[in-house]
């Protein structure tokens, strides 16, 4: 890898962290200055502007989770299970969540909501793409049996999402992962009474 490339994917990563601990607003151009050691204009040199540089530190930030998530999954062996292990990736978001500042998905899609068209897109394209892969493994919980085969997919997939991205929010604000846990248990004793 070039010293500009190695220098471009640096900016990225500190800026993904700053991006999502203080959001885009909170987050000024010094102190991404500040972290990486560069001054302005050696930012400019790789991003044409702070939006740009925010959607590529997203996209890098939900790499990481979309990362750990297929780990997590991989070991599992039910759906159920599969289901249990995205809660299991965040079980310490208080003091170790997979990108410093909790869920990029949840910070991005509040953060952005009404200020920033770009940023927004970019986290409604992710929660799609997460709806549609909770609603994959519930089908597959369906085909094996586990899931009766009545119940909508889609809607149980928002269920979870719903609850999954609320318990995250729930446990960084009152700084206790109890409700990430307690989430994961109601979720999945829901999924049994299915």
């Amino acid at each position: 890898m070039r010293k500009g490339d190695i220098t471009r994917k640096f900016i990225i990563q500190k800026s993904a962290e700053l991006f999502n601990q203080y959001g885009y607003a909170g987050c000024s151009m010094n102190d991404i200055m500040l972290a990486t050691g560069l001054q302005k204009g050696g930012i400019y040199r790789y991003f044409k502007s702070k939006d740009e540089l925010a959607a590529e530190a997203f996209d890098y930030a939900f790499d990481i989770v979309s990362k750990r998530f297929s780990d997590a999954m991989l070991q599992a062996d039910t759906a159920l299970e599969k289901i249990g292990s995205l809660f299991d990736v965040y079980e310490d978001v208080v003091n170790n969540p997979p990108v410093k500042g909790g869920c990029p998905l949840l910070n991005t899609a509040v953060d952005s909501d009404d200020t920033n068209p770009v940023l927004r897109n970019k986290a409604l394209f992710v929660f799609h793409k997460f709806l549609s892969e909770i609603e994959k493994v519930i089908e597959e919980a369906i085909q094996n049996k586990e899931l009766n085969r009545n119940i909508d997919s889609k809607t149980v997939a928002s269920f979870i999402v719903a609850s999954f991205e609320g318990s995250i929010m729930i446990s960084k604000l009152e700084k206790d992962n109890m409700y990430i846990a307690s989430s994961k248990q109601q979720v999945l004793s829901y999924l049994l009474m299915l």
